[in-house]
């Protein structure tokens, strides 16, 4: 491929594939159905934006780069500059069946094949204010796992030292915590030193998680979400708290999704299938999307099928022929979530089917 070093190309309609990296970019430009060139560069905003407005003067710039680490900063900052910008999921680009090896460099040829062509699938982006409040319930996930990773340090700690016998076996409750005030006495200084780290890393961290579940509440009130909120909130077993973290993943307008399937299988609830010729092979759900999304789902479906008609006509016709409950709890989730789509789209209540 011959390799435009130093040509600059005007008036002209250019697509980029972007391979982003923590410390460089690779490029990959076409047009006209040829590279056209390839550039590596750090990953910083200005250079790339004076390598666009310096190599591709009064052109039709195009860039394509695969959700990460970053999030949607280089989207925000591109759109900024009249710049089209797609960003695509990872898992959805395509590439040829029999490509074994793997490059920056290779992955941003294939980006800007895809985008010369229109092959690809589009992220949905929200905007900066819908990403900053969400974040608020993200960060309390962080912290919830934080709060687990201490208890489970403090369990281990009494079962390393012999102290196993002074505290409950198996599972612990907030009041086994506390007892565990009592029983820190007994330890020798060194003991006891190491082991106030993790109980007022413990304190601190429920003090954190009480915060944030306040704001999460302040976030429900919110003009631009309380309306959707109080409609998805009359669905049974989802409380206030999952409503307003279900509303802050996916926003206040689901009308992205063509169809209610198009939105199961963004849950990733939907079946996995791996079936060719005469050969049909069903498999688990695909997993896409947030797990945390899917968990939560899940824990409302154990209390929404025993309220809702439709849900445990669901939950009894899975189960009765896969006699698996954890398989029948799922397709009641996935069926919740389609329900919850139509409740958020039309900003209905939730009613009840027969």
């Amino acid at each position: 491929m011959k390799k435009m070093n130093n040509t600059i190309v005007e008036n002209k309609e250019i697509f980029i594939g972007l391979e982003d990296s923590k410390r460089t970019w690779k490029l990959c430009v076409r047009s006209g159905g040829v590279a056209i060139h390839e550039t590596s560069m750090p990953a910083r905003y200005e250079i790339l934006q004076e390598y666009l407005k310096g190599r591709f003067p009064k052109c039709s710039i195009k860039v394509i780069y695969e959700a990460g680490f970053k999030g949607f900063t280089l989207h925000d900052k591109l759109v900024a500059d009249s710049i089209t910008c797609i960003v695509t999921p990872p898992h959805k680009v395509t590439q040829e069946k029999s490509r074994r090896v793997k490059t920056d460099k290779i992955d941003a040829r294939r980006l800007a094949i895809n985008l010369e062509n229109g092959d690809y699938s589009c992220c949905f982006i929200p905007d900066k204010e819908l990403r900053e409040d969400r974040q608020v319930s993200r960060t309390l996930i962080q912290i919830q796992k934080d709060i687990i990773r201490t208890k489970n340090r403090i369990r281990k700690f009494f079962d390393f030292h012999g102290f196993d016998e002074k505290l409950p076996a198996g599972s612990w409750y907030e009041r086994d915590y506390a007892r565990v005030q009592e029983v820190i006495t007994q330890l020798s200084e060194p003991l006891r030193f190491s082991m106030m780290f993790h109980l007022e890393q413990l304190t601190l961290l429920n003090k954190a998680k009480k915060r944030f579940t306040e704001k999460l509440k302040e976030l429900a009130k919110k003009e631009r979400y309380y309306s959707v909120f109080e409609s998805v909130r009359t669905a049974p077993g989802v409380g206030w708290f999952t409503a307003i973290r279900l509303v802050l993943e996916w926003g206040e307008d689901l009308s992205r999704f063509s169809s209610a399937k198009a939105f199961a299988s963004f849950t990733g609830l939907t079946g996995g299938e791996f079936s060719t010729g005469e050969m049909e092979r069903k498999g688990h759900i695909t997993r896409q999307g947030p797990r945390h999304v899917r968990s939560w789902l899940i824990e409302c479906a154990w209390t929404a099928y025993k309220r809702d008609p439709s849900l445990l006509k669901t939950f009894l016709s899975v189960y009765s022929s896969s006699k698996k409950k954890k398989m029948a709890i799922v397709a009641v989730a996935r069926k919740l979530a389609v329900r919850l789509r139509a409740v958020i789209l039309h900003n209905t209540e939730y009613r009840l089917a027969a």
